[in-house]
C-alpha cells in the first residue's frame, strides 16, 4: 500500500510541476520505438510491473543557430489491471515553443497464460504553443504574434491500443484529438494523424549467449507531408546491451546503442541521419535517453 501511494504521488507532483507536450515531428524520439513506447502509445503505460521513468533530451542540427531542442518526461506505474502514467513534452524551435502535458489511464485485460493482453488507453492533457518574443528576429509588434499567444492553452488528447503478448505487439494510436475531430489547425502541417506499428521477438541463444531479435514496422499518417514507413529492428543481448536501427521512408536513419544496469536502470544514445534534402547543411539529431525501474 505505501509503494501504491507513492507512486500516485510521485505521478501527481510531476504532472503538476511540468507543464505541457508537443505534436510529434517528422523525427519522434528514437526511444519510442523500443525503450519507451508509452512515450508515442497510451496503451503502453503500467504495462510493466513497477514504477517506470524514462528523460529524453534531443538536439537537431546543432550547427544551426536557433536549432529544435527537445525534453521530454515519462512515468507510468501498475495498479492491478490498471495502468497510470503522465507524459510531458516540450519542444523550441527558433522563437516558436510546443509543449503539452498528459495524464493516462489504461487498462490491460488478459487474455490466456501466454501473456497476451489487449491494452487500452486514453490520455487527457494541455496543450501550449507560443511565440518567444526574446527570439523573434523581426517586428515584434506585428498583431499576428500577440494573436497567436493570446489563444492560451487548448484541452487535448491521446487514444491507444495495443496487443501485446511474449512474441507478438500490434498498435494502433490517434494522436492529437482534438485536432483530429475538429480539424480546427489546418494551417499546422508536419502534425502527427495515425501511427501503427507491428513487431516480432525471436530469442536465440541460451544464458551468456541469449539474444532477443525484434524486427519491427511502423507506419506515421502525417498532415502536410508524405506518409512515412519505418522499418527496422533491436537487438538485446542478454537484457543487458542493446543495438537499434530504424530506416524511415523520408530518406534517413536512426541509429542507437545502450546499456542495462541491474534491469532497473538504462542509458541510451541515438543519432538521426538527415534526410537527402538536408544533408548537405545540417548534421543530424542526437538523442540521449535515461529510464529507472522502481519498485519491481
Amino acid at each position: 500500500m505505501f509503494k501504491h501511494i507513492f507512486c500516485l504521488l510521485l505521478l501527481t507532483t510531476i504532472l503538476t510541476s511540468l507543464t505541457n507536450k508537443a505534436s510529434a515531428q517528422l523525427n519522434p524520439l528514437s526511444s519510442q520505438y523500443f525503450l519507451n513506447q508509452y512515450q508515442i502509445n497510451p496503451a503502453y503505460a503500467g504495462l510493466t510491473d513497477g514504477l517506470n521513468l524514462n528523460l529524453n533530451y534531443r538536439k537537431q542540427w546543432s550547427n544551426i543557430p536557433g536549432s529544435p531542442s527537445t525534453q521530454s518526461i515519462t512515468a507510468d506505474y501498475k495498479l492491478n489491471k490498471v495502468g497510470l502514467g503522465i507524459n510531458v513534452y516540450n519542444e523550441k524551435a527558433g522563437s516558436l515553443q510546443r509543449t503539452k502535458a498528459m495524464a493516462t489511464y489504461a487498462y490491460h485485460l488478459p487474455l490466456n497464460n501466454d501473456d497476451q493482453k489487449l491494452n487500452f488507453g486514453a490520455s487527457i492533457g494541455i496543450m501550449n504553443e507560443h511565440v518567444d518574443y526574446n527570439g523573434v528576429n523581426g517586428d515584434m509588434t506585428d498583431p499576428t504574434i500577440a494573436q497567436f499567444n493570446n489563444k492560451g492553452s487548448l484541452f487535448d488528447g491521446d487514444f491507444g491500443i495495443a496487443y501485446t503478448s511474449n512474441t507478438l505487439n500490434v498498435e494502433g494510436v490517434i494522436p492529437n484529438i482534438r485536432s483530429f475531430i475538429k480539424q480546427e489547425d489546418d494551417n499546422n502541417v508536419d502534425r502527427s494523424l495515425f501511427y501503427a506499428a507491428i513487431s516480432y521477438k525471436i530469442n536465440t541463444g541460451v544464458g551468456a549467449n541469449a539474444i532477443e531479435i525484434e524486427p519491427k514496422v511502423a507506419y506515421r499518417d502525417i498532415k502536410g507531408y508524405d506518409n512515412i514507413w519505418d522499418a527496422g529492428a533491436n537487438l538485446n543481448f542478454t537484457n543487458k546491451v542493446y543495438l537499434m536501427g530504424m530506416y524511415h521512408s523520408s530518406k534517413s536513419a536512426s541509429f542507437g546503442a545502450g546499456i542495462n544496469y541491474k534491469s532497473s536502470l538504462a542509458i541510451m544514445g541515438f543519432y538521426t541521419t538527415e534526410t537527402s534534402a538536408l544533408q548537405g547543411s545540417a548534421n543530424g539529431t542526437f538523442e540521449i535517453s535515461l529510464k529507472a525501474t522502481l519498485f519491481k
